[in-house]
C-alpha cells in the first residue's frame, strides 16, 4: 500500500514509522532484524531504508595506493524485499541521484516494482567527502526534482530510452525530503521552499522533514509551505539525542539550532546513558505535541538501535 493511502485509511490518527540503515558489508541482516522486531508491536505502516552512496578506498598495491571506489552499505533493494516478506510491512527504500546514473535508476525502480514496493524516497543525496559541493556523476541528476520527474515518467510507462506499450506500469509513491530550518545550501528558507514546491509539482506525494528539535520550526514549516501551495502530507522526522557529542555533530553536519534547554540538560549529564535518558524524554514531548496537532506520521530516525525509539513510542502508541 502506498504511503499516502496509509494516512488516509488512519483516518487522522497520527501513524508510527522509522528508518533504518543498512547493515555493513559482511555483516549479517540478523542484527537488523534484531532491532526491527522490538518496534513491531507499534505496528509501523511503513519502514525507510537507507541508501548509502560511493566512496573511495585506497589499497596499498607495489608501494603505491590504488583508489577503488566501494559502498560499504549496498542492498538497500534486497534489505526492503526481506522485511516486506518477513514482517508483512511496506518498505521505502531511499533513491539517491549522487552516484547513481539515470540508466541504474531506472533498473533498480524496475526491480522494486517486480518485488511489490510501490514506495521510494527521492533524494538528491550529500556531496562526497572529497567535494566542496554536490555534484551528479555522469549521466546522473543534479537535482531531486529530475529524479521525481523520472519516477513519475516511469509510472506514466515512459522508459529513459525506449517506446515501450508498458502493460504493466509502475505507480510508485515518492517521498521527498523538506527542511525546517531549510537546506545546508540554499540561501533562505522561501527559497528553500520553491525547490520543495518545485518537487511536489513534479510528482512527489508526501514530504518527510529533516530532524529537528523546535516543534515551533517544523509548524512554521508547514505553514509557510502551505502558503507556497504545498498541500502534500508533512511527516516530521524525529530523531532522540544519544550521545553528548551530538551537541556539536547535529548542528555542525545539519545545520539546524539545538533549543538552549536541550543543550543544559545534556550539559549536566555525567554520562552518555544519562544523554540517552534526555533524549528519550525529549522527543516524547516533542512526539506528544506534534501528535496532539494531528501531524499524520511521526517518523523517527532509528540508526540502527531501537531501545530508545522504543521508550518512546511505548509513551505515544
Amino acid at each position: 500500500m502506498k504511503v499516502t493511502d496509509h494516512i488516509k485509511n488512519a483516518n487522522g490518527k497520527t501513524l508510527f514509522s522509522f528508518e533504518i540503515i543498512p547493515p555493513k558489508k559482511g555483516n549479517s541482516i540478523q542484527q537488523l532484524y534484531n532491532n526491527i522486531e522490538p518496534l513491531m508491536e507499534f505496528k509501523p505502516p511503513f519502514i525507510d531504508v537507507t541508501t548509502s552512496r560511493e566512496e573511495y578506498l585506497y589499497i596499498e598495491k607495489d608501494g603505491l595506493l590504488d583508489r577503488k571506489i566501494t559502498r560499504m552499505r549496498p542492498g538497500t533493494v534486497g534489505i526492503c524485499a526481506a522485511i516486506k516478506h518477513k514482517y508483512d510491512v511496506d518498505t521505502v527504500p531511499h533513491v539517491l541521484c549522487g552516484g547513481f546514473t539515470k540508466e541504474e535508476t531506472e533498473y533498480l525502480l524496475v526491480d522494486c516494482h517486480y518485488l511489490g514496493i510501490n514506495n521510494v524516497m527521492a533524494l538528491r543525496g550529500d556531496a562526497m567527502k572529497h567535494q566542496q559541493y554536490f555534484e551528479a556523476c555522469d549521466g546522473g541528476h543534479q537535482f531531486a526534482k529530475g529524479l521525481v520527474s523520472q519516477i513519475q515518467n516511469l509510472n506514466k510507462g515512459h522508459y529513459l530510452h525506449d517506446v515501450l506499450e508498458a502493460d504493466d506500469k509502475s505507480d510508485f509513491c515518492i517521498g521527498v525530503a523538506g527542511y525546517p530550518e531549510k537546506h545546508i545550501e540554499a540561501p533562505s528558507l522561501r527559497t528553500d521552499l520553491k525547490r520543495l514546491k518545485e518537487k511536489v509539482d513534479a510528482g512527489a506525494d508526501y514530504v518527510v522533514t529533516q530532524m529537528f528539535f523546535d516543534n515551533k520550526k517544523y509548524f512554521d514549516f508547514v505553514k509557510a509551505a502551505k502558503a507556497e501551495g504545498i498541500n502534500v502530507p508533512i511527516i516530521p522526522g524525529i530523531k532522540p539525542i544519544a550521545v553528548k557529542r551530538h551537541l556539536q555533530l547535529l548542528p555542525q553536519v545539519f545545520k539546524i539550532d539545538l533549543p538552549e534547554d536541550l543543550i543544559e540538560a545534556v550539559d549536566r549529564c555525567k554520562s552518555n546513558e544519562q544523554v540517552r535518558q534526555v533524549g528519550v524524554e525529549w522527543a516524547i514531548s516533542q512526539s506528544k505535541e506534534l501528535q496532539q496537532a494531528g501531524v499524520p506520521v511521526l517518523h523517527y530516525y532509528s540508526m540502527g538501535k531501537s531501545d530508545n525509539v522504543k521508550a518512546i513510542a511505548s509513551e505515544l502508541f
